[in-house]
């Protein structure tokens, strides 16, 4: 079962059961997203992801980064990663998407994805160093693409559009119950670059 919806209304639940998502649309107008996306391209300390895969480690072509109110340690995919001090733009957009929510971060993973060829496969974010059930706030800046969750059991599935300059916000039991994925596209050819802020437990 699939159910085609891209909500606007951030009080909306895209969901249907077993979780919170809500979409808040575009937060930003062009030039500030482009000025965003620039800044972050320019910045960021970006360094392509590691993963220990079946005891081998994989390096992939999307770049990420990591960082947060002190050198917090996070760990998944059986790797490790420690914070880097924030920027100057990272607690601007902090600062934005916590007014936002009335949510509070401390740490933010950033995702860098070249062009469509590159994307995230279906997982969940319940690492054990996550705040459980803590907000993830998910901004998107650069190429439009498609996002989607699978519920874990019945496998009915989400999409949803993630727009340049635009605001996701996952809740509640949503990592429990769901999966979600950046499937890859061969009709993107331009960067997209995601802030996913949430919570280390302290």
């Amino acid at each position: 079962m699939e159910l085609f919806e891209t909500e606007t209304d951030p009080k909306k639940n895209l969901l249907p059961k077993d979780g919170m998502v809500n979409y808040f649309g575009k937060l930003f107008s062009i030039a500030e997203a482009n000025h965003y996306l620039d800044c972050l391209l320019k910045t960021i300390a970006w360094e392509n992801d590691q993963a220990i895969i079946f005891g081998k480690l994989i390096i992939t072509k999307r770049k990420v980064a990591w960082y947060g109110d002190t050198d917090f340690e996070y760990t998944y995919s059986n790797t490790t990663k420690r914070a880097l001090p924030w920027t100057r733009e990272l607690l601007e957009l902090k600062a934005i998407i916590e007014k936002m929510t009335g949510e509070q971060y401390n740490s933010c993973l950033l995702n860098l994805y070249h062009s469509g060829e590159e994307g995230m496969a279906w997982h969940s974010d319940d690492e054990k160093d996550l705040k459980k059930d803590g907000a993830i706030g998910s901004l998107s800046f650069g190429a439009e693409r498609k996002f989607a969750f699978r519920h874990k059991q019945d496998k009915t599935t989400v999409p949803v559009i993630l727009e340049h300059g635009s605001l996701l916000v996952m809740k509640g039991t949503t990592q429990t119950h769901w999966l979600h994925r950046l499937p890859p596209t061969k009709l993107v050819t331009k960067p997209r670059v995601n802030l996913t802020f949430r919570t280390i437990n302290r």
